[in-house]
């Protein structure tokens, strides 16, 4: 006897129930991105057409994906996607997966350099290059340069710059920090943004297991309070920022008051922005004309 055609709902409705069963906590979601990448539709055409029979290829790909994402393996790497502003990034294991509050960090970078004549900006931990290529794509005139010690971070970062169409403005170095880019650049730089490890070392062994057994750990632990890398890039931005040059950084939510305090020092106009939930999340300051004794 000939196996039963499934169709899109088919396929949806049994996978939604299987990995709630499995302590998927965003089942029908994870249901949709699954079959959406397997057959190449939508998530509306998955329900424009939902009587449409699945492949033998189809169902091959969809069930593969199931098990991985049943496993525990994180949505955006077994889809290789994640939908981040205008953009739909790659992402792949090895590399951090974005997360919403970092579009309230990119959001700060095109409020200052929006105005402004071909903004140079410095993208530091770039991981997948999210902010670097959504700030080049979202301001057709920024030049971005970023940077990160991960080989396989640097890749995505350039690959997702070349599909977004801004490889031509989006330079991706590896290395630490400030560490590759050309001196050249000292003092002339509009805005300098990171988003680096920042979750204190003690919080990093209560995280979920679906982000401990598979994100890297280079890119969540950032020391005993947390700010280890901030500290050092707030330290170094100055010397590459004009007077009057943007940092901005997300941070622990925990943290981001005692770094804007830490940064009173060097930078001026410093302001602590809420995330989409409302937690501190985002330290902004401007470089003083001077550093204060």
């Amino acid at each position: 006897m000939a196996e039963r055609a499934w169709t899109s709902k088919d396929a949806l409705d049994w996978t939604a129930d299987y990995l709630a069963r499995k302590g998927d906590a965003h089942p029908r979601r994870s249901a949709e991105w699954l079959l959406s990448a397997a057959t190449g539709l939508s998530r509306v055409e998955l329900y424009a057409f939902h009587d449409r029979p699945l492949s033998p290829e189809e169902r091959a790909a969809f069930r593969a994906s199931i098990e991985r994402r049943a496993a525990g393996e994180p949505l955006q790497y077994v889809t290789g996607e994640m939908p981040f502003r205008h953009l739909v990034l790659r992402v792949e294991p090895g590399v951090f997966i974005p997360r919403p509050e970092t579009e309230v960090l990119v959001d700060a970078v095109i409020e200052t350099i929006k105005s402004l004549e071909d903004p140079l900006v410095i993208d530091l931990c770039t991981g997948s290059g999210a902010v670097a290529t959504c700030v080049a794509y979202e301001v057709p005139s920024a030049r971005v340069v970023s940077s990160d010690v991960s080989e396989p971070a640097v890749e995505a970062a350039r690959r997702n710059a070349l599909y977004a169409g801004v490889d031509d403005r989006v330079q991706v170095l590896q290395g630490s920090l400030f560490e590759p880019v050309s001196r050249e650049l000292l003092g002339t730089v509009d805005a300098v943004v990171s988003n680096p490890p920042y979750i204190p070392t003690e919080a990093v062994r209560s995280l979920p297991e679906e982000i401990l057994a598979y994100e890297p750990m280079a890119a969540l632990d950032g020391g005993v309070d947390g700010l280890d890398v901030a500290r050092v890039i707030a330290a170094e931005a100055y010397q590459w920022l004009k007077p009057g040059g943007m940092l901005a950084m997300e941070v622990d939510e925990t943290r981001a008051q005692a770094m804007a305090a830490e940064m009173a020092a060097d930078y001026e106009c410093i302001e602590v922005r809420k995330d989409l939930t409302g937690r501190d999340r985002i330290v902004v300051g401007k470089k003083r004309e001077a550093r204060q004794p």
